[in-house]
């Protein structure tokens, strides 16, 4: 089921100016926000995007995270960020990779999970809502 193509995305940026340290190298924390763009555009491509998922009534914070810096990344480089759904059974987890775009290499994996929440009573949800499972096309 997670061999569907729509639940892989990559994404081509380049790293600016005001991502990076005094030595020119991204500073870690910058890291999130091009997991952010890939996640987003995962996400979009099911159909269960951030709008859609206040529609649908339910928050999906990131409560847990990873990352290993294998390679620095600086300023004007040319990058691939590759996001994967692993799992949306009872959260989300996606997995990530940054790659050279020139060379190929990776330089970066980790992961994000985010667990559902209703907006309404703020309660925490075990399974997934329903509506994601419509969104992958899943039976739950």
């Amino acid at each position: 089921m997670l061999t569907d193509p729509r639940f892989t995305i990559e994404v081509e940026l380049t790293v600016p100016f005001h991502d990076v340290d005094m030595m020119g190298v991204v500073w870690h924390g910058n890291y999130f926000r091009y997991f952010e763009i890939a996640r987003e555009a995962l996400l979009n491509q099911f159909d269960y995007g951030y709008r859609q998922m206040k529609q649908s009534g339910y928050l999906w914070p990131v409560v847990d995270s990873q990352v290993k810096y294998r390679g620095v990344l600086r300023f004007e480089q040319r990058i691939r960020v590759r996001a994967e759904l692993k799992e949306y059974q009872n959260r989300l987890r996606i997995d990530y990779q940054i790659f050279d775009l020139a060379s190929g290499t990776r330089t970066t994996t980790a992961y994000t999970i985010q667990v559902a929440v209703e907006e309404k009573s703020q309660e925490l949800c075990f399974v997934s809502p329903a509506i994601l499972f419509q969104c992958l096309g899943v039976t739950p």
